[in-house]
């Protein structure tokens, strides 16, 4: 029988389920890396361009409740895809105050279906899975976030500014979005 370190060195459950969440951090990084390279966009940058290009209109504050993402995050996710002339804020003629988000015709080149993309290994996953199975999955994701949410509530709640209304703020924001 061959051995392997997870053999030689047991983590226990909770230190085995974070090294697989490591793991698929550095393969999402790695590929996010490759995509840069060959298609000019972040994994994280094209999430925002596949949303907005679905959404066309999307302010970036309902973007940043839709990706639950700090409004901080998206607005520089949102600058660096403007400087690679990808998305344009347009000023919404009905409200001159809000600032619409659209894609440009560089943009919509990369808001299609493409090979090699963190989105096309979640589309074939979720294609071999039953719907059960995906949504198992998903439910242990949300849980997860709740609770890394919830411990962080409880953290700023000794002492350091609290970000709750923040988060409320975003998911009713993101409720607001038209569904497609």
């Amino acid at each position: 029988m061959n051995r392997t370190p997870r053999d030689d060195y047991p983590l226990g459950a909770a230190l085995d389920f974070l090294r697989r969440l490591w793991r698929l951090n550095h393969a999402l990084e790695k590929l996010s890396s490759r995509m840069d390279r060959r298609l000019g966009v972040t994994a994280q940058q094209r999430l925002v361009i596949r949303c907005v290009g679905k959404y066309p209109g999307v302010t970036a504050g309902q973007l940043a409740a839709l990706l639950h993402i700090d409004p901080g995050t998206a607005s520089a996710t949102l600058k660096r895809l403007e400087e690679k002339r990808m998305i344009e804020r347009r000023r919404d003629p009905r409200d001159k105050r809000r600032v619409a988000l659209g894609l440009t015709a560089r943009g919509r080149q990369i808001d299609r279906p493409i090979e090699g993309t963190v989105e096309e290994a979640a589309e074939r996953m979720l294609g071999e899975m039953t719907a059960a199975e995906a949504a198992g999955v998903a439910t242990t994701l949300e849980r997860f976030t709740w609770l890394l949410e919830t411990n962080d509530a409880h953290a700023t709640s000794s002492g350091r500014s609290s970000r709750r209304s923040s988060v409320r703020e975003k998911r009713a924001s993101a409720a607001a979005l038209p569904r497609a």
